[in-house]
């Protein structure tokens, strides 16, 4: 299994840097989910069947459950970009949950009352095991870190919100929660690190969990965080309007996830650029990027999209952005 692995990295790290990508990652061909992987390697976690937020869809991905004290006793992930880095001429990323990943799907209920009465010491524990687990990954040679955050956007929706209630936990608060997870888990961070924070409505299978445009409130929270970039859902209306992009920061960048990855519709040049002219008015175009709007295949299952259509849609984004940045 490991040497079809490294094959099939080398195949798409060498296809990535073919059609003009600056940045490349191993196409997480070592998981079985995008987050699960993780969480399921750190001390304390358990994966069980889920409760509460579910997709529409049969085989979904169990959860994170937290049975023990939190903890990282052991690498992880830090093999995987050694690989990657080894085989990489371009830029190698690499992408880790984020720290919500461990309560946003069972919330206060999925985690154990006896272990974490009260969910400071939770929180604490998570960050401590986070500033390890990133620190390992950035001996083994990590520059480019990327925290795969689906609570800030799950967080604009009232559904959601409505669940977050039923599982014990208050929705008018868990964005300061999230944000400030991920503000201790980068706390040691070495200074030649760049981290970028992702978001999107859920992208199993090619559906989808979450809608409802960014809220002020949640997307400010995110906007917080100490990393240097945000990658954002925005291909379809669900996402809402770019107006809450006025509250960037200063100097920090939006990546504009535009192109779907959940059909093989391949996007029209002139659709990317009049959506990108709509997001300067509220950042300025240099600020602003061009992306997917997730990965192709967040679960071993894969989305509804070819092989082929996938590298159409990516050397696309290539182009777009050639045209309008350079």
């Amino acid at each position: 299994l490991r040497a079809l692995e490294d094959a099939c990295i080398r195949d798409a790290v060498k296809q990535q840097e073919a059609i003009g990508l600056q940045v490349v990652t191993d196409g997480e061909m070592r998981r079985d989910y995008w987050h699960l992987d993780f969480t399921g390697q750190l001390d304390g976690v358990t994966l069980k069947a889920p409760v509460g937020m579910t997709f529409n869809a049969e085989d979904v991905p169990p959860m994170a459950t937290i049975t023990g004290k939190l903890g990282c006793s052991k690498p992880v992930f830090a093999d995987h970009f050694r690989f990657l880095k080894s085989v990489a001429k371009a830029t190698p990323k690499l992408t880790i949950p984020a720290p919500a990943a461990l309560h946003f799907r069972g919330g206060r209920n999925a985690i154990a009352r006896d272990v974490y009465p009260d969910l400071k010491e939770f929180w604490a524990d998570t960050a401590a095991a986070y500033r390890k687990a990133i620190a390992q990954i950035a001996a083994a040679g990590c520059n480019y870190l990327q925290l795969d955050d689906v609570s800030f956007a799950y967080l604009c929706d009232s559904k959601v919100r409505e669940n977050f209630r039923a599982n014990g936990d208050d929705p008018a608060t868990l964005h300061h929660d999230y944000a400030n997870a991920i503000t201790a888990a980068l706390k040691d961070k070495p200074a030649g690190m760049t981290v970028t924070v992702h978001t999107c409505r859920g992208n199993f299978r090619s559906t989808w969990f979450a809608s409802g445009g960014y809220n002020d409130e949640v997307i400010e929270a995110m906007f917080s965080t100490p990393v240097e970039g945000y990658f954002m859902e925005y291909d379809t209306e669900r996402a809402g309007g770019f107006e809450p992009l006025r509250r960037l920061p200063k100097g920090k960048k939006v990546v504009l996830g535009l192109v779907t990855t959940k059909s093989g519709t391949l996007e029209k040049k002139d659709v990317l650029k009049r959506r990108i002219d709509q997001a300067a008015k509220y950042v300025p175009l240099e600020n602003l990027c061009l992306s997917p709007q997730c990965g192709f295949a967040s679960t071993h299952h894969g989305n509804a999209l070819s092989e082929a259509e996938q590298w159409r849609k990516l050397e696309r984004v290539v182009e777009v952005a050639r045209e309008v940045w350079n």
